[in-house]
């Protein structure tokens, strides 16, 4: 056994290689995987279901009845038709003895190699940031929310209860320094498993008050077209349907994660048959919660829809509940920052310490005790630049704090690179797909369609920051 950059490697002879591995060793030569196609199902949905839900009923009110059903379910569709794509891209060569690709970005060098890499790089590490102000942005208004409805309440109503996302910004920034000390990724069980039960707990409270709401008024709001011209501009409707469209695919993101969840799966079978057997069971118990959610959100409140739906639900009973499904987003988001934001820090550490092998700073450690515990490893480029990380993020989210907008505009710049165009060149690479033959015709005009949406949805989500920075000053705005 040997240790490599923290993991545990196992060196096994060439004749155990060749025969596909041994009882307790894989034919990389790592334990045996023992993951299923539920543990890979449960690791999708619990990737997935997370803050993108709260803005569906908001992006089904600007599409309306008929085109927003059919736009999550032609979503749901492309999702799962490229993940298989990309499923079959775990392994270089044969689906069973090829070499493996333990994460996306080694799928996308051994498939694709040269600019293909670095773009994938670009596009995902800059997706990656725009997570952390998002869920920055999402836990302010948590935050506020909670304050807000426990300030209405006690006034009976007669104080508008105006605050400023400033202070509960920095204050999840602060909570993000800490934790984002946390080294690597494997240290992290502990707070992904309680983020992903915080995320269906405010995503099944959300759905339940929707239903109740529904009851309560007696009646199914909404309209075909959705929200009217009229209700607000021409240009607007335009722009906001765009906006809607990302917003969608941000909630269906998680491509950047499918390998690394199908290098958990055992074989036989190939795990290419079990991952997409796996993305079946998942995209469509997504599907059917996201229109549950999104659906009920929009009968609810119609084409008054707000932006987040759990903090539209703020001024009303039972508030308590409000304040626990809040709660839950914030503890959530905490957690999910770390999650998504650990392949980008480790990624700079990683290349700083190859860079400057030499450099104290960027590679020695320092045994910090604490009582009760195991001592912690301080390393002081990891302390300087992870916090400059947060801090940075948490100063864009102050000076562009607008939910949809940038859960719009995340949801665009992932969709077509990571979604659709790398798992489409890389299955066409690995399976030798003839240029200009029938089935290469159609992946391509896939692709092309795909871009033509996130082009779309990137606009829509840019006009509605140049429209938000009209009426807000940064720093000072109180909602």
């Amino acid at each position: 056994m040997m240790e490599n950059g923290g993991k545990q490697t196992f060196e096994v002879s060439n004749d155990t290689l060749q025969q596909g591995g041994s009882k307790s060793f894989d034919d990389d030569g790592r334990l045996k995987r023992t993951g299923t196609i539920w543990t890979a199902s449960a690791h999708i949905v619990t990737a997935v279901i997370g803050s993108g839900v709260l803005s569906l009923a908001w992006a089904i009110a600007q599409l309306g009845w008929l085109a927003g059903p059919i736009v999550m379910i032609l979503f749901s569709i492309v999702t799962y038709y490229t993940s298989t794509l990309l499923a079959c891209c775990y392994r270089s060569g044969d689906q069973l003895s090829g070499k493996r690709n333990y994460t996306y970005t080694q799928a996308v060098r051994s498939n694709l190699g040269g600019l293909a890499v670095m773009f994938c790089g670009w596009v995902q590490y800059a997706n990656l940031f725009g997570v952390a102000i998002g869920y920055t942005i999402a836990a302010s208004i948590s935050m506020m929310a909670v304050k807000r409805s426990n300030c209405y309440h006690s006034s009976g109503g007669k104080n508008p209860c105006k605050m400023n996302s400033n202070w509960y910004m920095i204050s999840y920034g602060v909570a993000e320094i800490i934790f984002s000390q946390i080294p690597d990724f494997h240290e992290l069980w502990w707070l992904s498993i309680v983020a992903a039960v915080m995320s269906f707990t405010y995503s099944f409270i959300g759905l339940g008050l929707g239903i109740g709401k529904v009851i309560g008024n007696g009646r199914i709001k909404g309209s075909l077209t959705g929200v009217t011209v009229g209700t607000v501009t021409e240009s607007q409707k335009i722009w906001r349907s765009f906006q809607a469209l990302g917003n969608i695919a941000f909630a269906y993101s998680y491509s950047m994660i499918l390998i690394e969840i199908q290098d958990t799966i055992k074989s036989p079978p190939a795990e290419s048959q079990t991952m997409s057997k796996a993305t079946l069971i998942s995209v469509l118990i997504t599907t059917v919660f996201y229109m549950l959610c999104g659906c009920f959100g929009y009968a609810s409140f119609g084409d008054a829809s707000p932006g987040n739906l759990l903090t539209g639900f703020g001024f009303y009973n039972p508030y308590w509940l409000i304040d626990i499904a809040n709660v839950g987003i914030v503890i959530h988001l905490v957690g999910a920052y770390q999650v998504y934001c650990q392949p980008l820090f480790s990624f700079v550490e990683s290349h700083a310490a190859a860079r400057f092998p030499n450099s104290d700073f960027m590679s020695r450690e320092f045994e910090v005790p604490i009582p009760g515990c195991k001592p912690y490893r301080l390393n002081l480029f990891r302390l300087v630049w992870r916090t400059i990380f947060v801090i940075l993020s948490t100063v864009i989210a102050m000076l562009l704090p607008f939910f949809n907008d940038i859960v719009g505009l995340i949801g665009a710049i992932g969709f077509w690179p990571l979604t659709v165009y790398l798992p489409v060149e890389m299955y066409i690479t690995q399976t030798k797909i003839p240029k200009w033959g029938p089935r290469w015709i159609c992946l391509q005009m896939l692709s092309a369609a795909c871009f033509v949406v996130t082009l779309l949805a990137a606009a829509g989500s840019i006009a509605g920051v140049i429209d938000d920075l009209k009426v807000y000053k940064p720093f000072v705005t109180s909602y």
